[in-house]
């Protein structure tokens, strides 16, 4: 049943095509050993007619007494399979200090870092992570508490920029355990996970079962099934957003400067007006990093007032200006 419900979730979103090249981030716990055990069962199974290959990586953080046998399990559970595995041995502890960011933070850079070194090396074409239903409620969860706007709610997409795929997005960890169990998998487990000195922690292990207990048993899938409805609501304001600036663009240079018909703007409805802001600086600049709730109102308001000659600098890198009845961004740097 394992394999036919995450055979059900690559086929739902696309996830796996024939010829495609996976790099697999392989830790060595249930999640993770359970994505390359299943898609490895998936690849050499004739009925699927789904051909593609895997490749393991590894991260040693040398944080924990137990990481070079969670290298060892790693190394062995590829070699008994004939699973080519990359594995890199980094000081985050060292690092993260170097770096003067949080442990948490700059391991999951230096993850990331190394998946796209493996997959430039092997020459792939996608990679797989083992976000599972669970880490998607805890994450709509955290966001929740953070005050997030419905982008927030979105949690964890099954597959991201066509090339960041999550098989288990869909599975509980319950559901996880019972196939490792009924595979003998022995997965390794980091106890710091039971340690409740990150949020996520605390969101797993404290708040959670407290909603379980007294509100919701079912709490991870009425999540996920809020998650799934915000997606569905969200991309179609993404199109429509699309649409509405192809409309009221007069001029677009990436890099440099996008200029927009100022009336037009302010016709709009104000959901589409923030979309749009936060759209148009993207296309801009590549990111909205550093733009913020406060920044877009601010925007708003100076179209709204249609001033001639006045100008926003919502961050170092943008200049929003208001001229002849035109909306101006501009890039600074």
């Amino acid at each position: 049943m394992f394999k036919e419900k995450i055979l059900e979730t690559i086929k739902k979103y696309n996830l796996i095509q024939n010829g495609d090249k996976i790099i697999v981030g392989l830790s060595g716990g249930p999640d993770s050993i359970s994505l390359i055990n299943v898609l490895d069962e998936i690849r050499k199974d004739k009925t699927t007619e789904l051909k593609f290959d895997i490749i393991a990586t590894h991260i040693n953080h040398n944080i924990r007494e137990e990481a070079k046998s969670d290298e060892d399990y790693v190394v062995k559970y590829c070699e008994e399979r004939n699973i080519e595995v990359y594995v890199l041995s980094i000081d985050i502890n060292k690092k993260a200090k170097e770096e003067k960011k949080g442990t948490e933070e700059t391991g999951r850079n230096a993850r990331y870092e190394f998946f796209e070194e493996v997959l430039i090396k092997t020459k792939s074409n996608k990679i797989a992570t083992a976000h599972t239903a669970n880490d998607n409620a805890e994450t709509v969860l955290m966001n929740i508490i953070r005050g997030s706007g419905t982008s927030g709610l979105k949690g964890i997409r099954a597959i991201r920029e066509n090339k960041f795929i999550r098989p288990l997005i869909e599975t509980t960890r319950e559901e996880i355990e019972e196939y490792c169990e009924e595979n003998n998998l022995n997965p390794r487990i980091d106890k710091t996970n039971f340690e409740n000195d990150y949020t996520r922690n605390k969101t797993r292990n404290i708040l959670i079962p407290i909603i379980k207990e007294q509100f919701n048993p079912n709490i991870i899938m009425t999540i996920n099934r809020l998650s799934d409805i915000i997606n569905e609501e969200n991309e179609y304001l993404e199109k429509l957003t699309q649409q509405k600036y192809k409309e009221i663009l007069i001029q677009e240079n990436i890099g440099k400067q996008i200029e927009l018909d100022l009336k037009l703007f302010n016709q709009l409805d104000i959901v589409i007006k923030k979309r749009l802001i936060l759209y148009t600086i993207k296309i801009l600049q590549g990111s909205t990093q550093g733009i913020g709730k406060v920044h877009i109102e601010d925007i708003i308001k100076l179209c709204k007032n249609n001033l001639g000659n006045k100008y926003l600098t919502p961050n170092k890198n943008i200049k929003i200006l208001i001229r002849n009845k035109k909306i101006y961004y501009i890039h600074i740097n």
